[in-house]
């Protein structure tokens, strides 16, 4: 399994629409779901670490994630960059 990790921490005025972009039947799941070998995603809050979130998102294979990267670049980026207002931060933890 291939796993994507990335915690965020939400803007304090955007919470429900961060949670509806990155929760477990959110936007960005809408858009995994086109790649082949999505097996799901989930949105923890981290324990210790006040208003953050972890995500963690699991492909088959890291070349599931790598096609799916390749063949739907435009739509993430679009989706990555209409998030950004989301959040105040945001850090990869774990990609492989």
């Amino acid at each position: 399994m291939h796993l994507v990790q990335w915690d965020f921490l939400p803007a304090e005025d955007r919470l429900a629409e961060f949670l509806a972009a990155y929760g477990s039947e959110g936007d960005w799941v809408r858009l995994f779901h086109q790649g082949e070998g999505y097996l799901g995603t989930e949105l923890l809050r981290l324990p210790g670490l006040p208003g953050w979130y972890r995500c963690l998102d699991r492909w088959r294979r890291e070349e599931d994630y790598a096609a799916f990267r390749r063949l739907h670049a435009a739509e993430y980026q679009a989706m990555d960059h209409a998030c950004e207002r989301l959040t105040h931060a945001e850090v990869p933890v774990y990609i492989g």
